[in-house]
Formats: structure tokens, C-alpha cells, sequence
């Protein structure tokens, strides 16, 4: 059986991530059109660079959660793949092996010259630090304005999923919020978030608590299921 999740923020916020649509998160301490813009990168590049730099060292002191090891251990009986709009590597760490990152990757870094070059990092980026075409490094984000490249590849995932499982997201940001509109009639829908995310539709379980709290649950559950069909 097919499981596809769709994770969001709030899957690493019980890691410590800070969100960016809370009271008190990331776009209450900065400005979008500031630090997550193309127009921002040419206007003030260093404090695009210095914005994600704190990110990836923030990154570095965090780890992730049970529900990051709980989506892990669903790989024992299911074939699970999981598309994020996170740009940090908790998924990979706990142990899933097929992550795709919607808005791309705080340990990557891409050439502002040459698209194609793309490279890890785990340390700070800096202005003068370039690609071999000499071009400048920027962060291997999706900035607001810009295309999602990965979002037909998600559509396809998602279209042969048996279950899906919307973890740690409002649904509110498009296009990644129409993801779960490609799900087939027959898939069953399970929707983790203590808040009043509506999905819609008979199909779908809401269980409303946190990530941490109610995927653990999710894999009992499922596990009992299914372990033996």
C-alpha cells in the first residue's frame, strides 16, 4: 500500500522549529518582502544569506521528534513517501527515506549564475562564495513569487496513494495546498493538526492533536490495519 504524507510546520515545531505563521514566529520577527523574495536577494543579499545562515545553525540544535520517528517506522509495511513544505532534513534524520521537498532545502545551496548548480552545505553562506561558473550562492529556497518544481512530481506521488496523511499544515498556501485534491476517491484521508484544519469529505479522520502526539498513534492504528493484509 501506497502512503503519501503531507507535512508542514507544524511537524517540526514540537522539534523546536520555529513556524512562520505563528504569533511569534519567523514573519513576526522579519518582513517576507525582506528576507524570502527574488526582489529581496538582489536588493539586500546578505540579509538573505544572514536570515538562512541563522536557520541552518539553528537547524544544528534541534532534532526531531517522535512523530518524525513514527512516519519513519511506517516504512516497515508501507511503501511511504513523504512530501514536505519544510525546508529542514528531521524527516531524513528520523530515518524516512523518501523526502520530497516542496520549497526546497536549508542544506543546499544553488548558483545564482547557473540554475543547475546546486550543492550541501552545513555551514554559513556567505557574499563571495560561488559556484565554479563564478557565480554567486544563494539559498536552495523557494522564495514567494517563484515557480514550485517539484509540485507536478508531488501531484503524481499523491494520485496513487492509498492513505494520506496531512500532518502539521493549515492547507492555506497554494499551489501546495491542492495537493490533496489529487488524492483517488478511494483514498483514506487523515488530517493531524490540533487546529481546525478542514479537509472535507467523508473519507477523512481528524485526529487534533500535535504531530509528536498523534502520529505515533496514527502508525498503531494503521499497523493493526493493515500489518497482515
Amino acid at each position: 500500500m501506497n502512503i503519501v504524507m503531507l507535512t508542514g510546520a507544524g511537524v517540526s515545531a514540537d522539534s523546536g522549529v520555529e513556524t512562520f505563521r505563528a504569533s511569534d514566529g519567523l514573519w513576526a520577527k522579519h518582513n517576507i518582502e525582506d528576507v524570502c523574495t527574488p526582489e529581496a536577494l538582489e536588493r539586500n543579499p546578505k540579509l538573505v544569506l544572514d536570515f538562512y545562515n541563522e536557520r541552518r545553525r539553528q537547524l544544528k540544535s534541534v532534532k526531531p521528534n517522535a512523530g518524525h520517528y513514527a512516519a519513519a517506522k511506517l516504512e516497515e509495511v508501507f511503501n511511504v513517501e513523504v512530501i514536505t513544505q519544510n525546508v529542514d532534513n528531521l524527516h531524513e534524520r528520523a530515518g524516512s527515506t523518501k523526502v520530497l521537498h516542496l520549497h526546497g532545502e536549508l542544506l543546499k545551496c544553488r548558483s545564482m549564475k547557473d540554475p543547475s548548480y546546486i550543492c550541501t552545505t552545513e555551514d554559513d553562506v556567505s557574499i563571495g562564495d560561488l559556484c565554479p561558473n563564478g557565480g554567486q550562492l544563494r539559498p536552495h529556497i523557494v522564495f514567494f513569487g517563484e515557480q514550485v518544481p517539484m509540485l507536478e512530481t508531488a501531484a503524481k506521488i499523491v494520485s496513487k496513494a492509498n492513505i494520506v496523511i496531512v500532518a502539521g499544515t493549515s492547507l492555506a498556501v497554494y499551489p501546495a495546498a491542492g495537493l490533496v485534491g489529487y488524492a483517488p476517491e478511494s483514498a483514506e484521508i487523515y488530517v493531524l493538526d490540533p487546529a481546525a484544519v478542514n479537509v472535507g469529505g467523508e473519507r477523512v479522520t481528524y485526529m487534533r492533536e500535535r504531530f509528536a502526539l498523534a502520529m505515533p498513534k496514527l502508525v498503531d492504528i494503521l499497523f493493526e490495519k493493515y500489518r497482515d493484509k
